[in-house]
């Protein structure tokens, strides 16, 4: 089964989101090649850093996997990727509301590929920005994964 198949199944409810994504409460909630998006409402008794506002590995959770999925949903069967590289800015504090991570492929190769993913606040303000290189593996490197 093809990475993006998956994924819309996810979408569609059909199968739980990984443990991770179920601790941190983010939701997939739109996927095609190249672009995923997630939905994070906030809830600082689980989120909150020591100054009150979202923690930044929270942030950069929600990022990766959105750069992640909006990766993986350009793969082939049998094909999966791992994360190389990733870099976050964060732009501003956050105390509440839904958090919307935008992740979309920015060049696709054989191997190696770029993506980002701005994270927006409930008002479409951006609160972070996100680069990641993946890479993908095939045949023995893939296989359980």
């Amino acid at each position: 089964m093809k990475y993006i198949e998956l994924m819309q199944a996810m979408v569609r409810g059909e199968i739980p989101p990984p443990p991770a994504g179920r601790l941190i409460g983010m939701r997939l909630v739109d996927i095609e090649p190249g672009r995923a998006v997630f939905e994070l409402p906030v809830d600082l008794e689980k989120h909150a850093n020591p100054m009150g506002t979202v923690h930044g590995g929270i942030l950069v959770d929600v990022a990766d996997a959105a750069m992640g999925c909006a990766y993986g949903a350009t793969l082939e069967d049998g094909e999966t990727f791992t994360t190389l590289e990733l870099k976050i800015n964060y732009l501003k504090p956050v105390w509440g509301g839904t958090l919307t991570a935008v992740g979309t492929l920015l060049k696709g190769g054989r191997t190696i590929g770029l993506t980002d993913c701005h994270v927006t606040d409930e008002g479409g303000s951006l609160v972070a920005h996100a680069t990641s290189t993946c890479m993908t593996l095939r045949g023995d490197a893939a296989s359980g994964r």
